[in-house]
């Protein structure tokens, strides 16, 4: 039995991290090294700081890490991708390209036996009305065609300067720390939710960058997943354990 794998928030590409292809590398040689170890491999999120599929162009950058994943899919590996808030705008070009089963909400899916609902986090739960109007903008088809229309150089300069924004108006760009069960949004969105829905064994999300492993009840479990910028945290389920790792290159047995 194959493992499972679970990771999110690399933010490739962004413009507030200095030691970005570095980071891109890393990612890459962590995927080389499961890739024969993976049955599925699940993307919850922001893997890329601004990703925007214009008709006729491909975003700059990222070919180490869309090559890797061309690679597993061509090996037979499942790969799923889920769209966070940076990376709304993927179309079709990463399931038609690299071979990947993209997800645009949130998906209760059962694997060896349990049930998860994975999602990538953002605004389940959060009452911040500011950014459910900036998220409906953002999902908004006219909104998506008027921006298509900018010429890719603006287009894309826009949004990454958008996405460095959004990360550095954060004391030292860094998100806020676990704010405790009682105040942590996607603690409080689980303990809803799992009120109609107490089959689901484990709650995974990615978005917040910290990482979170939290029993709510005897059966459900909820993990936030950390990040690839400063935690490189992923999860691994071999069909009996489930465990959160952190990928040291040199040491890490993945």
């Amino acid at each position: 039995m194959k493992n499972i794998y679970f990771l999110s928030d690399a933010h490739l590409g962004s413009w507030a991290i200095d030691h970005r292809r570095m980071q891109e590398r890393r990612l890459v040689r962590f995927l080389d090294n499961i890739k024969e170890k993976a049955a599925a491999v699940y993307l919850l999120g922001d893997m890329f700081d601004f990703w925007y599929e214009y008709k006729y162009v491909v975003p700059r950058g990222y070919t180490r890490f869309l090559g890797k994943l061309s690679e597993l899919t061509d090996m037979g590996v499942e790969v799923h991708y889920f769209t966070g808030n940076h990376d709304i705008w993927a179309y079709d070009y990463l399931e038609r390209e690299c071979g990947v089963i993209l997800h645009k909400k949130p998906q209760t899916v059962e694997l060896y036996g349990k049930v998860f609902y994975l999602a990538h986090g953002d605004g389940l739960g959060d009452p911040d009305k500011k950014f459910k109007l900036i998220k409906s903008i953002f999902h908004n088809p006219i909104c998506q065609w008027a921006f298509s229309t900018l010429h890719p150089r603006w287009g894309m300069w826009f949004g990454h300067t958008w996405a460095k924004h959004s990360r550095m108006k954060r004391p030292g760009g860094e998100e806020p720390p676990y704010m405790g069960e009682d105040r942590e949004h996607l603690i409080l969105y689980t303990k809803k939710y799992i009120q109609h829905h107490s089959n689901i064994d484990y709650f995974i999300y990615g978005h917040r960058h910290i990482e979170v492993d939290l029993q709510l009840t005897k059966k459900a479990r909820v993990i936030i997943l950390g990040d690839w910028i400063s935690h490189f945290s992923y999860i691994v389920y071999d069909g009996e354990h489930l465990f959160m790792q952190q990928y040291i290159e040199g040491e890490s047995q993945v």
